[in-house]
C-alpha cells in the first residue's frame, strides 16, 4: 500500500531550552527524556520516526497503513493503538505524541536532530559567509538518516537528506577555501566524497583545495583517481568542466 504522506522539509523549530525530549534519527535511533536515555520497542521507534518526518501531523489511518502495510485496516489500527499505549508506558509523564482526534503529531517539546540538521544545511547553502562552522554541525552533516533501517517509507526521506547534506558540505568547503581555511575546507570536501564516492562535484572541491594549497601533484593524483573510478564504475569520463580545471597542469591533451 502506498503512503499518502508528503515529505516536508521546513518543520517548525522549537527553542532548544524548551525541549523536554530529544529524538535522534541521524545514525542510530536514540531517544532522551530529560537528558536520560530511554529504551523503546521497535514499533514505538518507528512511530516516532515516521511522525518526525511529517511534523505537520498525519491521520491515524495513514500512520497505521504505513507502519503495518500488510495488515487489514482493522488490525493495523489495533496495532497503532497498542503502540501508542506502549509509548505512554515508556515515556512516563512526558507527552511525546499529540493524539487529539484523528490526527497524530510529535509533541512540540520533542526536539529532532534531523530538523536541526536541515536548518543548518539550509543556512550554510544560502549564506555567503557562514562564519565558523561548529564541529557538532559538521558531525550531523556526516550522518545518514537511520541507515540501518529498511522501511520503504524511509527511502525518499533518506535520499532527500543525503542530497541536502552533500550540498551543505560542498558549500562549507567552498566558503572555507575562499576564507583561506584550507585544512578545514579539505575535511569538508572529503566528507562529501566519502558520503558519495561517485559525486563529481565533491571531487572537484577536493581538487580545488589542493590547487589552492599549491599541491598540484596531489590535485592531479586525485583527478586521476576519480577519472579511473568513474570509468570503471560507470563507463564515463569526467565532465568537460572538471577536465578544464586541471588542463593547465596536465602536460598532455585533455581526455576525450
Amino acid at each position: 500500500m502506498t503512503s499518502s504522506f508528503v515529505l516536508t522539509t521546513r518543520p517548525p523549530h522549537a527553542d532548544t531550552a524548551e525541549w523536554e525530549a530529544r529524538l535522534a534519527l541521524l545514525g542510530r535511533f536514540r531517544m532522551e527524556i530529560r537528558s536520560r536515555r530511554v529504551v523503546l520497542s521497535p514499533s514505538v521507534q518507528r512511530l516516532l520516526a515516521l511522525l518526525a518526518l511529517h511534523p505537520e501531523g498525519a491521520t491515524r489511518g495513514s500512520v497505521a497503513s504505513t507502519l503495518w502495510p500488510d495488515l487489514p485496516v482493522g488490525r493495523a489500527g489495533a496495532s497503532l493503538r497498542s503502540t501508542l499505549w506502549r509509548l505512554s508506558r515508556s515515556s512516563g509523564p512526558s507527552r511525546l505524541v499529540d493524539a487529539g482526534g484523528n490526527c497524530l503529531a510529535l509533541a512540540p517539546a520533542v526536539g529532532v536532530d534531523l530538523h536541526e540538521a536541515e536548518g543548518h544545511a539550509a543556512s550554510l547553502v544560502a549564506s555567503r559567509d557562514p562564519g565558523p562552522v561548529p564541529l557538532p554541525v559538521l558531525a550531523e552533516l556526516n550522518e545518514d538518516l537511520l541507515p540501518d533501517w529498511t522501511e520503504d517509507w524511509l527511502l525518499v526521506a533518506r535520499e532527500h537528506f543525503r542530497q541536502t547534506r552533500l550540498h551543505a558540505l560542498e558549500a562549507v568547503s567552498r566558503h572555507l577555501r575562499d576564507g583561506g581555511q584550507l585544512a578545514a575546507a579539505m575535511e569538508s570536501a572529503m566528507m562529501a566524497v566519502e558520503a558519495e564516492p561517485l559525486r563529481e562535484s565533491a571531487h572537484r572541491h577536493v581538487v580545488d583545495v589542493h590547487l589552492a594549497e599549491g599541491n598540484v601533484a596531489e590535485a592531479l593524483r586525485h583527478y586521476e583517481f576519480f577519472r579511473r573510478m568513474i570509468r570503471s564504475e560507470l563507463g564515463l569520463g569526467p565532465s568537460s568542466g572538471f577536465r578544464r580545471l586541471v588542463a593547465p597542469y596536465l602536460g598532455r591533451p585533455l581526455d576525450p
